[in-house]
């Protein structure tokens, strides 16, 4: 099944103008195939949108603000970096409690990060496939706040002020798709580092939805983007803006900020840990280029990489697969390598690193941080959170 995942994602991220010169026999052999699954999935989701267009099936409107963050291809977009920047501004200065809802897709690696990070906050997490469902519980738990009773929508709160318990906002992570319920607010997360593949819809390409769904979006995010040329953004930024000339487009990056040493998230250990190491970087993410990227530029002797799939779980073999790597490195070199990963792998399973030792394995983390590009800022991104807040946008 990994290899399989593989082989369709050079396919999808395989520009159709070398997939000839590019692409293996076999690779050319599930093109049709794909080709028409791709077809198929076009005119369902077609006929979805069209379903909800003409009201045959209705939104569910919650009755806090909704602000949706989401994506139009598959992983290493910055959406659940993107959620927690947005959870954060919501307590630390706007003085609300917001409700994170998450499907736990994948091992739920990406709930257990946000739950790991928020634990202890007035942040709160509901994890389940029916948003609607998740939302109604914890609304009924909690109580919710009236968005016309929220004057510090208005204004930076002080950071003494007490967050409110009662639920203010409700953040979709990867809600793009979830269209069954009404948003007031969407952010677009496009990854620079490969913006569009071969331009199809799934599974022939990488698109979840067709670049037209930016007539949907109140702004776009190109993540990323401090890893890529400004001939490249200025690429993407145009494509962008040919389907809606009048989108925000902001730039954002992930920033490193420290290591910990697996399993204690509480002991923070500086970046220069690894500087003249030897390290294996180990990733089952959307975006492992950037996560390698990164690393190098912390200045280690030697960098390796094992990359797998999107949400891959970790098992006993790849366990060996790893120390058997290991092992080589430390014979090349003459000193103990160094094991890597990214947090959302550690949260995945975080018992599977313990089978690394005697290595040391350490987990990056990082924080997503918005760019100033063309006029636009961090501060402007927030006065736009804010204006979705106290006007109720409505695609």
């Amino acid at each position: 099944m990994e290899k399989l995942r593989r082989i369709v994602n050079q396919i999808a991220y395989t520009p159709k103008s070398q997939a000839l010169s590019t692409l293996s026999p076999l690779h050319l052999s599930l093109v049709p195939l794909l080709f028409l699954s791709s077809s198929l999935y076009k005119t369902l989701i077609s006929f979805r949108h069209t379903l909800y267009h003409f009201k045959f099936l209705r939104k569910h409107r919650l009755p806090v603000p909704v602000i949706s963050v989401g994506n139009l291809t598959w992983g290493g977009n910055g959406k659940t970096p993107m959620v927690e920047f947005v959870a954060n501004w919501l307590v630390k200065d706007v003085g609300v409690s917001p409700l994170i809802l998450t499907r736990g897709y994948g091992g739920a690696d990406e709930a257990k990060m946000l739950q790991r990070h928020f634990s202890g906050t007035r942040v709160k997490i509901g994890v389940g496939a029916n948003r609607a469902a998740t939302a109604a519980s914890f609304l009924h738990r909690h109580g919710f706040i009236n968005p016309l009773d929220i004057s510090c929508f208005e204004e930076v709160v002080p950071k003494t002020q007490v967050v409110y318990d009662k639920i203010g906002v409700a953040i979709l992570d990867d809600g793009m798709q979830h269209i069954s319920m009404a948003r007031d607010l969407e952010i677009v997360m496009v990854n620079a580092l490969s913006p569009w593949g071969n331009q199809h819809l799934l599974p022939y390409g990488p698109l979840r939805e067709p670049l037209t769904s930016f007539n949907c979006a109140h702004a776009a995010v190109i993540h990323h983007a401090d890893m890529v040329s400004d001939e490249s953004l200025s690429e993407t930024e145009s494509k962008i803006l040919d389907v809606n000339r009048f989108l925000p487009i902001y730039l954002s990056a992930m920033t490193p900020s420290h290591f910990f040493k697996a399993p204690n998230t509480a002991c923070q250990l500086h970046l220069g840990v690894i500087f003249e190491k030897t390290v294996l970087c180990v990733s089952a993410i959307g975006s492992p280029n950037s996560f390698v990227q990164k690393i190098e530029k912390m200045g280690p002797l030697y960098v390796d990489r094992l990359d797998y799939s999107d949400h891959h779980q970790f098992q006993d073999k790849d366990i060996k697969m790893i120390k058997a790597r290991l092992e080589n490195l430390k014979n090349k070199f003459g000193s103990e390598p160094t094991v890597v990963v990214t947090e959302k792998d550690y949260d995945r399973d975080s018992k599977i690193l313990g089978g690394l030792d005697p290595f040391e394995a350490l987990v990056l983390c990082c924080k997503l941080q918005i760019l100033n590009h063309n006029g636009s800022s961090q501060d402007s991104f927030k006065k736009l959170l804010t204006l979705s807040l106290s006007c109720k946008i409505h695609c």
